[in-house]
């Protein structure tokens, strides 16, 4: 059976001007070409060959000997070679670009950048890409609780998180909880794993273990001090989203960084703002 969007090994059944024909083992009558320029020197009837099937320009079933960065199914980083009305069109290796279609990105593309997708067959029956990645990513991980890891976030809901392809394969969430900072669609993020499921998918978490951060924290909150001329125009009084919006923090880190700060006497709290001594 011919296999699109994958490598197989085929045999040579037929010779012409153009290229070959090869067909699978188990059934001769269903044929695909390889043109002559990717025929290997020597090639003969009766020869097996290792060739990956796709679409030409003209939607025809086809072969060739190149091999792409992924095959049906699989996740890899690719480059923009254009964009278009319909969508954008990434450089895979092979002579047609992979169409990526407008309703399967998660931002907005430009020329040039690179980012993971994965490979899969449309309803007409081509190989598109797509930037929705959840369910093609692996869930194998060779990472445990606290190592650090690199990813691309791909996709950010508010119910669930950002989800991110870590090393662009392995599956990787950042809880809403964990979302501290400007975190969007695009971004290559380290962070730290925070859990590490049954089922092999990976939480994430971009701060630090509390002591850690709490340094940290407490670092962030005296530089604002110091940029207000000496002052923070609130205290550890004011609701959770004053704190977040200023300080990308929640509520209670900020007051243990505050909390730390206070206890060494690097700032006294008055009944409306915090000054630095």
């Amino acid at each position: 059976m011919l296999e699109l969007g994958k490598v197989q090994e085929l045999t040579v059944v037929k010779r012409v001007d153009f290229g070959v024909y090869l067909a699978p083992e188990e059934d001769a009558q269903e044929k695909v070409l390889l043109p002559e320029k990717q025929v290997p020197a020597g090639t003969g009837i009766g020869d097996r060959l290792s060739v990956f099937l796709y679409r030409d320009s003209k939607d025809r079933l086809i072969s060739t000997t190149a091999v792409p960065p992924l095959q049906l199914s699989e996740v890899a980083e690719l480059t923009v070679a254009q964009t278009g009305k319909l969508g954008a069109f990434l450089d895979w290796g092979l002579e047609r670009d992979l169409f990526l279609p407008f309703r399967e990105q998660t931002k907005q593309v430009r020329e040039g950048e690179r980012f993971p997708v994965a490979l899969y067959v449309d309803k007409t029956g081509r190989l598109c890409a797509t930037m929705k990645l959840y369910h093609y990513l692996k869930t194998d991980s060779p990472y445990q609780k606290d190592d650090q890891v690199t990813g691309y976030l791909y996709e950010i809901s508010e119910r669930f998180g950002a989800f991110v392809a870590v090393d662009g394969k392995y599956s990787a969430l950042i809880p809403p909880r964990e979302m501290y900072g400007s975190l969007r669609v695009g971004d290559r993020v380290t962070a730290r794993v925070a859990r590490v499921h049954g089922d092999g998918k990976l939480d994430l978490s971009v701060r630090e273990k509390a002591h850690v951060q709490m340094q940290t924290d407490a670092q962030k909150v005296m530089a604002a001090i110091e940029q207000g001329g000496g002052v923070l125009p609130f205290t550890d009084k004011a609701s959770p989203e004053t704190i977040r919006e200023a300080m990308g923090m929640s509520k209670n880190e900020f007051k243990r960084a505050v909390g730390n700060l206070l206890k060494e006497g690097k700032i006294e709290i008055g009944a409306r703002q915090i000054r630095k001594l």
